[in-house]
Order: structure tokens, then sequence, then C-alpha cells
């Protein structure tokens, strides 16, 4: 999640290539052209273990990765987009959740690297499951102390690892269900965690948490009308612009990342209530 460097839209590239390739079908009738995949590629920020980030938290494993999103962006007018808070990611067609039994015990780590901010960073990710967890009961995140101190994704102990950033570019960024093992973490630069103006960090974790159970950013929604991602969703309840998932810079009416009664309804009509 990127607030500081995000512009008008909330993606990791930045500036006026973003915002052309973000509406492809009007800025093409408007005459102001679509960037290059060249040009989108060198205005994307590339981590240090070679991601592409997009949509201010979503990792992209490589540039062939960035290609295919780029080609789904560039071929994917607006105006298809289902018209009918909460969404779900799609890989080829299907929902991108985890299994019953596997959602029941997501375990993770929290990373010794963070110093002396890791008791802040271990309330914050509490507070972000305890959200998700609230709102079904299927779900439940377990936090496996005994890995901390070798806490990343080649840890076998747990699911996923939450682990510091070497970067200020974004405060966060998670993975999706379908993200192969290696890339299952959720990085925070936890300067940026703990002093956001007006995002509680459990708030922030709790956004990147609904990105593990497969939910997608709200205000790729055409309702948002700014901030559009691409078509790999499918609609959960009606349009929340007050979502969790919802970036407050794109047309979102929260302003603190507040988790909402259709955020709720969207994660039980997935997992169960």
């Amino acid at each position: 999640m990127n607030r500081t460097r995000v512009g008008a839209l909330a993606l990791a590239a930045t500036g006026a290539l973003v915002l052309a390739l973000t509406a492809p079908a009007v800025d093409a009738a408007q005459g102001t052209g679509i960037p290059t995949f060249t040009e989108f590629k060198a205005s994307t920020f590339q981590d240090v273990d070679g991601q592409y980030i997009v949509n201010g938290d979503e990792p992209l494993a490589n540039a062939r990765a960035l290609r295919s999103y780029y080609d789904g962006m560039v071929g994917s007018p607006v105006t298809k987009l289902i018209q009918t808070g909460l969404v779900v990611n799609t890989v080829q067609g299907e929902d991108d959740t985890w299994s019953q039994a596997k959602v029941g015990n997501l375990t993770y780590c929290v990373s010794n690297k963070f110093g002396n901010r890791k008791n802040a960073v271990v309330r914050a990710a509490a507070q972000g499951t305890a959200l998700w967890e609230r709102a079904s009961s299927a779900i439940d995140y377990v936090r496996v102390r005994s890995a901390d101190a070798s806490c990343t994704t080649r840890n076998k102990q747990v699911v996923f690892s939450i682990e510091p950033t070497k970067t200020q570019a974004f405060i966060a960024r998670a993975f999706f269900p379908s993200s192969p093992d290696a890339r299952r973490n959720i990085k925070v630069n936890p300067v940026s965690l703990l002093t956001t103006p007006d995002w509680p960090p459990g708030n922030i974790l709790g956004h990147e948490l609904g990105h593990t159970l497969g939910f997608r950013h709200e205000h790729t929604r055409p309702e948002a009308g700014v901030c559009f991602e691409d078509l790999n969703w499918r609609p959960l309840t009606d349009y929340d612009s007050a979502s969790i998932m919802h970036y407050p810079q794109c047309n979102g009416t929260s302003v603190n990342l507040s988790f909402t009664d259709l955020d709720a309804e969207g994660v039980a009509a997935l997992y169960g209530p």
C-alpha cells in the first residue's frame, strides 16, 4: 500500500503513464495515448527481490508477469466492467480463495528483523486478523512465535511471513491465495505503518490481510470512477466506497480504512459466516 506516492491513483507505477493506462478507452478517445510496455515498466516500482509492485500493494513476480498484467489492462476497456462492496480475485475465471481447511489454519510469523518496532507490528497484525476472523468463523490466523527468528517464505512452519521492507516506496504489500509459496509474505515498512496519519496500523494490515484471503481493491469497480485495475474479479456485495479494501484517495469515503458491514457481508459470502 502506497499512500505518499500515489498521486491521483493508488498504483505503484507513478505519474501520467499510470493515468493513461488505467483508463485506456477514455484516453485513446481523447488522443492522450497509452504508454508502451517499456514506458510502463520503467515507471513501475521494482522491489529488491525483483517483484514489481502494482495497484499500490500487489506484487508481480517478474517482467513476464508485468507484461501479462499490462496486456490485460490495455485490452480491457472500463466499459466492459460488471456493474454490480467486496470483490474477490479470480484466476482463469475461478475464485482465488483458500480451501476451508487451509483458511482455518493460516499460520504466520512476524520477523525479528523489525527490531524495536516488532511488538507494534505484532499488535497491528493481531488487530488486522481479528477484523476478518470476527466476520467469518471459518477464518483463523495463527501466529507461530517459534518461527519469528527465521521468518521468511522459506520457513515451512508457516503459510506466510510478515517481514520488513528494504524500501520506503510503499507502506505494505501482500499476496493472493494463488501466489506460490515463495511469494507468500506481507512486506511492511514499519516506520510508515506506525506514522501514517489517520490510518491505524491495525487497519492497514487488515487491508493487506484482505488480499491474503483473495479480496481485491474495491476501487477497481466502475462506481469508483478512478483507479481501475483489471477485470479479474467477481463482486460479492454492492459497491462499498467505505470498504477497508478501498483506498480513500480513489474516491473512497473512509478516511481510516475501517472495516464495514459490507466487508463482513462479503467475507461471509465467500467463506461462510
